[in-house]
């Protein structure tokens, strides 16, 4: 049903978040990660990165999570709430889409998925003040309706 991509707003939304870092670092959940919060492949020995380097990173990254969004909620998304999802999933991996708040949008209960996005704010088996700020953004975008 949903074939959306991530608008330029989602993406930036991500890059507000993550924070850009030229060099590998260790994240708060022990992930080597540089650019914009990208993991996949990292170590302390990846070369530094560019702010393009890292969007072309963020961009190339943020298509498998695209794919899960799309693949995984069967109802009618606007561009907001497929961002807001899309950088939710970025952040925590596709879980979500398989728990509780893919369970409850797919069942139509949009409010009750936003609920949801306050019950992902742990990092490394702690609550997360950063996350939860991210949450509550994520969760506004959800619910704001696209003029």
């Amino acid at each position: 049903m949903n074939a959306l991509q991530m608008s330029d707003k989602g993406l930036d939304l991500i890059k507000m978040f993550e924070g850009f870092s030229p060099a590998p670092y260790m994240d708060i959940a022990g992930r080597w990660t540089i650019g914009y919060g990208h993991t996949r492949g990292v170590n302390q020995d990846t070369p530094h990165v560019t702010k393009e380097q890292a969007t072309e990173l963020l961009r190339e990254e943020v298509q498998l999570f695209e794919n899960e969004v799309n693949r995984s909620i069967r109802v009618l998304l606007n561009q907001n709430q497929f961002d807001a999802l899309v950088s939710l999933t970025y952040n925590t991996g596709s879980e979500p889409l398989f728990k509780t708040l893919g369970a409850d949008l797919n069942r139509g209960n949009y409010q009750a998925a936003a609920d949801q996005f306050s019950v992902w704010v742990y990092a490394g088996g702690k609550i997360s003040d950063g996350l939860i700020k991210r949450r509550a953004a994520e969760r506004e975008l959800f619910l704001t309706p696209v003029e």
